[in-house]
């Protein structure tokens, strides 16, 4: 039950009615015309543009259109308490209690569809998120990324969206060589007592290396006397170690990806050739030079002719190369293919994950998607920004080339997976975020993870006092409700949960679900605590009973914070 869905619809078809009689002049179209969440200072429940939107075609202001408008609006709804204007020409609905009442009986008896868009199509998606580098473990930079594309598709998901969760290996190019070679190097030291080269910089020195030389020298038949003899197969090998590793990163983490697609495979399927044919027959390729990057240290740099997608066709700055002077394929030109690979497989749209350093690779990629689809939206790039850890007031430093840098073991095993998912996003992705260890383990309102389990904890304790299961449906069918001034306070807070998955789903923007959810608690948290002065705002009375009202108004906060906590992939537990 989305009301602000509900009283938008009821508000086009009254200036429809209007239109009709000649009173009021309608657009083609109800673009613009919204019902919204309404500012504190306004006192009501659902706040309207209508006067506003329709002023100009009217050739009326919007304060006198309002006031024309505001009294049909009022007349056309019982469960309408009063209708009232604000300026510039908002019209202010406010509900009687009995509105409330019924509201709250509607989302308990559909408490599985709540906040779900019925009206809106339902699409399919694909999902690319993380698709690190198979060289090592997964570090904090990559774990909020991580947890955004996870929680992007759980959103797209509760509103009935196909979604599939996808992890691009990138197993081929020189960084998995040098990672080939710190493998063998770790192995040779192993069984030839042969130190490790660390002043080589392309080595990777992190100790989780010893651990897969151990893995392969153990359970394989390679000989290590000769590299080149044994590359091919250490390179499989080594990937599959690393890749094991990252699964269980990423598991530990509660996530786990649909498709896992190589890199590798789809240069030697020749995907790659066959993309850039692609782009060649419809004039998409051409041969030229590129000038030297501005702002940059160009003594070195050389003009040459090379082959080249017209990516500024399609809003990028310059146009990028897809082959390099050996006549190898540029990491480009191989992420086309995998892109075009993408489009192939029919989903209506592509969203992609990047991380902060990848924010210039947006225009380059969403440019080769339009070429290759012709749709100018069908890719979505989301940003996960840096992550800086705090600890004892001090910053973590991370290195990957030290080896030393904070894992996403290392997080689970300081704070838990529930507080690394919630922290992680409670603010926008395309900001840079405080994570600070101290603070997420604080049992206070300052932890909104705790404040929030803390909430459907005391809610469970209710049930828990009068031996009512609270995952089961209540019955209210034959009962008559009324709730009181503070509880329509958290009830409206309620109202708002479509309107935040709504947003969060169309937007993707999954930070507003944990910060809704926070506010919901709030609310609920400071009703529960008037009942330490004032006996009658107790949940349980002296009969120790709860009354069926009583009971149902907390069956639907914790079906709320059930519902956005499983979203957001953490636990809500009964006893804290």
């Amino acid at each position: 039950m989305n009301i602000f869905e509900i009283y938008l619809d009821k508000i086009k078809s009254i200036i429809s009615e209007l239109q009709k009689d000649n009173k009021i002049i309608v657009p083609d179209n109800f673009n613009g015309i919204n019902a919204e969440i309404p500012p504190p200072k306004f006192n009501c429940d659902i706040s309207t543009n209508v006067a506003m939107v329709l002023s100009k075609i009217n050739n009326k202001p919007p304060l006198e259109l309002a006031e024309q408008l505001a009294p049909i609006i009022k007349d056309k709804d019982k469960l309408i308490e009063t209708v009232t204007i604000a300026k510039p020409g908002f019209i202010n609905i406010k509900f009687k209690k009995s509105f409330w009442a019924n509201f709250t009986k509607e989302i308990s008896e559909n408490s599985e569809t709540f906040g779900i868009n019925q009206k809106e199509k339902k699409n399919n998606y694909l999902v690319e998120f993380v698709s690190a580098n198979p060289t090592g473990p997964l570090h904090v930079g990559h774990c909020r990324g991580a947890i955004l594309g996870d929680v992007i598709s759980n959103i797209l998901t509760f509103n009935n969206h196909k979604v599939t969760k996808e992890y691009y290996v990138n197993d081929y190019g020189n960084q998995i060589i040098n990672f080939t070679k710190s493998v063998y190097f770790r192995i040779r030291e192993i069984t030839h007592k042969e130190p490790f080269p660390s002043d080589n910089e392309d080595l990777y020195p992190g100790d989780y290396l010893i651990d897969f030389a151990k893995n392969i020298s153990s359970n394989s038949n390679l000989n290590f006397d000769n590299y080149d003899e044994i590359s091919e197969k250490l390179t499989e090998l080594s990937i599959e170690q690393a890749l094991l590793l990252i699964k269980n990163n990423l598991n530990s983490l509660g996530i786990n990806h649909d498709n896992f697609v190589s890199e590798k495979k789809i240069v030697l399927d020749k995907e790659v050739e066959n993309v850039v044919q692609f782009l060649e027959k419809n004039k998409f390729v051409y041969k030229g030079k590129i000038k030297a990057p501005e702002g940059e240290d160009n003594n070195n740099w050389v003009e040459r002719e090379q082959l080249l997608f017209k990516s500024t066709d399609f809003g990028d700055d310059k146009d990028r190369a897809l082959q390099k002077s050996d006549g190898s394929w540029t990491y480009f030109a191989s992420d086309v293919a995998y892109h075009k690979n993408k489009v192939d497989r029919k989903f209506d749209y592509l969203i992609n994950i990047l991380g902060a350093d990848h924010a210039g690779y947006i225009k380059r990629i969403s440019s080769s998607v339009e070429a290759l689809s012709g749709e100018k939206d069908k890719l979505i790039c989301k940003i996960s920004q840096l992550v800086k850890l705090i600890k004892d007031n001090k910053p973590f430093k991370m290195s990957k080339r030290k080896g030393d840098y904070i894992t996403v073991d290392d997080l689970i095993e300081e704070v838990g997976k529930d507080a690394t998912r919630f922290i992680m996003l409670n603010r926008s992705s395309d900001a840079e975020l405080d994570f600070d260890f101290d603070a997420v383990k604080e049992k206070s309102k300052d932890n909104p993870l705790y404040y929030v389990q803390y909430c459907y904890a005391r809610i469970s304790s209710v049930f828990r006092h009068i031996n009512k299961d609270l995952n089961k449906k209540i019955e209210t069918n034959n009962f008559n409700f009324e709730y009181s001034e503070d509880e329509i306070k958290i009830l409206k807070k309620l109202s708002e949960w479509p309107k935040c998955i709504d947003i969060s789903s169309t937007k993707l923007e999954p930070h507003r679900i944990p910060v809704y959810l926070y506010e919901l608690a709030s609310e609920f948290h400071s009703y529960w605590n008037l009942g330490k002065q004032q006996p009658e705002k107790r949940f349980i009375n002296e009969q120790k009973e709860v009354p069926l009202d009583k009971l149902v108004f907390l069956k639907v906060i914790s079906n709320v914070i059930k519902s956005g906590m499983d979203i957001v992939g953490v636990d809500t537990p009964s006893k804290m």
